[in-house]
């Protein structure tokens, strides 16, 4: 009996060996893929910072990583759709997957709630549609909206994407950069014409964004949709820089632009109160 006990002890003990080292074995593993998933997170946020999509060697000396681990680090979040690349520039920014997660999580968040009140009281003044939108790539991605009453009116869901080149928040964002990298977006986007009143000469649409610039709005006259117009004005962050816009788009049938253009005061407030939220709503704050 005693000898018994000894073997089923022994048996036990080596069972106990070797799920240790199992364990010892599988950990370099597991703290190697949490320093990957700890890399790309970094990685992403500086994306998401960034004025301008930085290049792998500007990634690397930036975050202070060996250009081979980060090209394999950021192929890897190509393919999941976390990263897309710019090919006119080899440059890189937030891909669909990142802006979706970033837009799930926003809309569940104190500060989305926050946004919405702010656009609600908005659109209940205007009688009008109001939208909080930002710069997704190089496109206008809607962050939030609230609809007017009217029946006759253009719905863009949350989270769907227009162009820069004729809505009023892609041209604010435009007109919001500096020259250089104006141009350098410019160069790449593809100057559709949705409407007879788009701009798709370069030069003439750098003249207007010229001129919204001094203005401090972005307006689409009849630019994206026939029979549609907006105004946007900028929402900036504690650095003062333009983040977002607040828009307000009707159909000329009931409002003109003009109409619009005398509410410019009104989401001038509404951005003011949407930099608050934001502030309050800061890393840290």
């Amino acid at each position: 009996m005693e000898r018994n006990m000894q073997l089923r002890f022994q048996n036990r003990s080596a069972a106990s060996v070797q799920a240790s080292a199992e364990a010892s074995a599988d950990a370099p593993g597991a703290q190697q893929e949490a320093a990957r998933s700890l890399r790309a997170l970094v990685v992403l946020e500086h994306l998401a910072r960034a004025q301008h999509p930085p290049t792998l060697a500007q990634l690397a000396q930036r975050l202070d990583m060996p250009k081979t681990t980060l090209m394999r680090l950021l192929a890897a979040m190509q393919r999941a759709g976390f990263v897309a690349a710019t090919p006119t520039e080899h440059g890189f920014v937030p891909g669909p997957q990142a802006t979706s997660l970033a837009l799930s999580t926003l809309r569940a968040s104190a500060f989305t709630r926050a946004c919405r009140a702010v656009l609600a009281q908005l659109a209940g003044t205007l009688g009008e549609t109001c939208n909080l939108t930002a710069p997704d790539g190089d496109r206008v991605i809607y962050m939030e909206r609230v609809e007017t009453t009217e029946p006759l009116r253009l719905f863009f869901a949350v989270g769907s994407h227009v162009p820069m080149h004729c809505t009023a928040s892609g041209k604010l964002f435009l007109a919001s950069m500096n020259r250089l990298e104006r141009g350098r977006v410019l160069a790449r986007l593809p100057l559709t014409r949705n409407t007879p009143r788009t701009l798709t000469d370069p030069m003439q649409l750098e003249e207007e964004l010229e001129r919204l610039a001094a203005r401090g709005i972005g307006i689409d006259n009849e630019e994206f949709v026939r029979g549609m117009s907006a105004v946007a004005v900028p929402v900036k962050d504690a650095e003062d820089r333009v983040v977002a816009a607040v828009a307000c788009h009707a159909p000329t049938a009931r409002v003109m632009l003009d109409d619009l253009l005398r509410a410019v005061p009104v989401l001038q407030r509404a951005a003011q109160s949407l930099h608050d939220v934001l502030a309050q709503h800061r890393p840290g704050g």
